[in-house]
């Protein structure tokens, strides 16, 4: 059992991938019976961990409510905390292109979350407690979206909803599950912009999903 997994043992939550098929899914404070604006509006209310307090604003996602994709980052950084939305600036013109490069955008058919809401100070990666916090949050977008694959960006996002600790090398190229839904794992825009070498093996995990998605 992972540290992750452990905090939401404590919590009385179950990690993404033993979601099942079908069921609704029972968290504290009744997220899996949300709609898409009463979740909304729980998530920007919502105190159920530190991170709250510096927040400007919730990051609860972006694109399209049904989308047969959905991509899942980490956490939201200093621009998404601004203007209320994932993956803007540097990484959101980035993973635009990555998205575009297999003909999708996040106004046509995809979803954009991350595993929290809130933006951690500095920029550093969430906690396990802040994801454990976010995470019936992000159950119910999965059951509200039904996506018909889930894209997990970087290793945060991956070991979160993979409930794993392995490394990106050993999770790429491969059909994960979450659910009943398969997920594929890729590299993180921001981590691209930092390592621009690693950009091809990305391309490699895009067309990859691509392959996945016309087989379903």
């Amino acid at each position: 059992m992972n540290r992750m997994d452990a905090v939401m043992e404590e919590m009385g939550l179950h990690p993404l991938w033993r979601l099942k098929p079908g069921k609704a899914n029972e968290f504290p404070d009744e997220p899996a019976a949300m709609g898409w604006e009463e979740m909304k509006s729980a998530i920007e209310s919502c105190t159920a961990c530190p991170l709250h307090k510096g927040r400007n604003r919730t990051v609860v996602g972006v694109g399209s409510e049904k989308a047969d994709w959905l991509f899942i980052g980490e956490a939201p950084g200093a621009e998404e905390d601004l203007k209320g939305e994932p993956f803007v600036g540097q990484a959101g013109k980035l993973l635009d292109n990555m998205l575009a490069s297999i003909g999708l955008s996040r106004e046509n058919n995809v979803y954009i979350a991350n595993t929290v809401k809130c933006r951690p100070p500095a920029n550093r990666n969430p906690e396990p407690s802040e994801m454990a916090a976010c995470h019936p949050f992000l159950s119910r977008q999965i059951e509200l979206v039904g996506p018909k694959l889930i894209v997990l960006l970087g290793r945060i996002a991956a070991q979160s909803v993979l409930d794993s600790d392995a490394s990106i090398s050993s999770l790429r190229g491969k059909v994960h599950a979450c659910g009943n839904i398969p997920a594929i794992v890729t590299y993180h825009p921001a981590y691209l912009l930092r390592n621009p070498m690693d950009k091809s093996k990305a391309w490699e995990d895009l067309c990859f999903a691509r392959k996945v998605m016309t087989g379903l």
